[in-house]
């Protein structure tokens, strides 16, 4: 089992980056990871994924263009960068990982087996 640290949270105002960071422990990251978000009232939803060997990338229309999502392997993490933020993207965000994962089933949270326990994101009008 891999046990997931997420971390580089906190308040920006519009407009404004951060970059978030998922690191692995227990056995090697070596497997598709995501990104999902989930704000209050509302279900958990996808944000970008990316391949093993990070490759490929997928992302949420709604953040198409500001985020990309990046994985360091040897250092056993994967980054999240976030540009333009806007107050939606207030949220708890969550890295997650699992293994066999198909392109199709990318944005599917139940594809992920292994999460993190969230970092809070919030953005300032």
């Amino acid at each position: 089992q891999v046990q997931l640290v997420e971390s580089g949270g906190g308040l920006v105002q519009a407009g404004g980056s951060l970059r978030l960071s998922c690191a692995a422990s227990g056995r090697t990251f070596s497997s598709v990871a995501g990104w999902f978000r989930q704000s209050p009232g509302k279900e958990r939803e996808f944000v970008a994924a990316i391949s093993a060997s990070g490759g490929l990338t997928t992302y949420a229309d709604s953040v198409k263009g500001r985020f990309t999502i990046s994985r360091d392997n040897a250092k056993n993490t994967v980054y999240l960068q976030m540009n333009s933020l806007k107050p939606e993207d207030t949220a708890v965000y969550y890295c997650a990982t699992g293994t066999r994962i198909g392109f199709s089933g990318y944005k599917v949270r139940g594809s992920y087996d292994s999460w993190g326990q969230g970092t809070q994101v919030t953005v300032s009008s």
